[in-house]
């Protein structure tokens, strides 16, 4: 059975820690108000994604040695008590960008832990025959919190200032924090020699290579839509700018409805191709929105995108491997996204510097388009 009472609390815990975590969005409203550029924007944004990547050897090791609730448990108290920190921050950046940054690594690490740990969990939950689907109907627990986390922040920001942003975010964590404690972690035999197997081991092998690369370049394409959407919508002037998150997790929730069971009837393959277009599409969209209509339609396009190549990816990674090993594995697909994020929003926030916001989001399209030959390549 698939839609069990353990699905449904780990899918609102899910929700909450990513609309906790996605009310940062408009992070960089916080960062240009207390003088911040594009520059600043980029390392203070990418540096939170470079933690979260970084450290997942380490985090993977731990979900596979103590647990995926016991770490999950540690990642959503941190989730919980990071966005306080922000709180007594004020004045010009330039007074605290070195705390700020450290914070915002920290913050890095506790949604790394989150996001490793619940996929991991939740794949154990999952019928081996409705991966696809299990793991896409999951996924959009995170896509609505893609959508409540801005438009909850925009809210805040708008009648409360920053602190409202930040203990918005505290309060959703803490919530989930909570709701997650009641579900049993589901136990297996472990085989020793299979949970000898390194991280770094894992990602030499073909497979594991491939879909780190596509995951990575799938990350750079989010630094460019979770990063400088924002500040692109906020230099033309369009009001309500969560609009396009809303579009986004919209489109991204309501083809995964339908997008799950063609991938598990006729696999992966045949679906993420399609998946990289909509979203290169949505992105070089992008720099012609004027009106909100228009970033409207853009968000469609690429949550689209989204909601195809996140679940068929990680179905893809996590297919046929052994209990043992399935944190590491969804590390390294996880640890990929995060990764190609932190060299997105840093590359992205240079270009963006150098030649216009528009320019970075004709660069992070193309840059989306390298993923379609390495889909085409056969590896076992």
């Amino acid at each position: 059975m698939l839609y069990t009472p353990a699905f449904a609390a780990l899918y609102v815990t899910n929700l909450l820690i990513v609309a906790s975590f996605a009310g940062f969005f408009l992070f960089p409203l916080f960062i240009t108000a207390h003088g911040g550029n594009e520059t600043d924007i980029g390392l203070l944004m990418g540096c939170f994604a470079l933690a979260s990547a970084a450290c997942r050897p380490w985090i993977s090791e731990m979900i596979d040695r103590i647990g995926r609730k016991r770490s999950y448990t540690l990642g959503s108290l941190i989730m919980t008590l990071a966005p306080l920190f922000y709180l007594p921050l004020s004045g010009d950046i330039t007074n605290f960008f070195w705390p700020l940054m450290f914070l915002r690594v920290i913050h890095g690490i506790g949604l790394a832990i989150c996001f490793t740990a619940i996929f991991t969990f939740i794949v154990d939950l999952i019928p081996p025959t409705r991966l696809n689907e299990g793991i896409g109907m999951f996924g959009t627990s995170g896509l609505i919190g893609m959508a409540i986390g801005p438009a909850m922040a925009e809210l805040m920001i708008k009648f409360g200032g920053f602190s409202a942003l930040f203990l918005e975010a505290a309060l959703f964590a803490g919530i989930g924090l909570l709701l997650h404690l009641p579900v049993t972690e589901t136990k297996r035999e472990i085989t020793e020699r299979l949970n000898g197997v390194g991280f770094f081991s894992l990602l030499k092998q073909p497979k594991h290579l491939r879909v780190a690369l596509i995951a990575g370049i799938f990350g750079f394409g989010l630094a460019a839509t979770g990063t400088f959407v924002t500040p692109l919508a906020a230099k033309k002037g369009i009001v309500f700018i969560s609009s396009y998150y809303l579009a986004y997790s919209a489109a991204a929730v309501g083809i995964r409805f339908i997008a799950g069971r063609i991938a598990d009837r006729f696999g992966e393959n045949r679906l993420l191709p399609w998946g990289v277009l909509l979203s290169a599409i949505g992105m070089f969209g992008l720099p012609f929105c004027d009106s909100r209509g228009l970033l409207i339609i853009s968000g469609l396009l690429s949550g689209a995108g989204h909601g195809l190549v996140f679940p068929a990816l990680n179905a893809m990674a996590i297919r046929g491997e052994a209990y043992e090993l399935r944190g590491k594995v969804t590390g390294i697909f996880t640890g990929s996204i995060d990764g190609g994020a932190f060299v997105g929003s840093l590359l992205l926030g240079v270009i963006g510097e150098l030649a216009g916001l528009e320019t970075l989001f004709y660069f992070a399209a193309i840059f989306m388009l390298l993923a379609l030959p390495l889909l085409r390549l056969r590896v076992r």
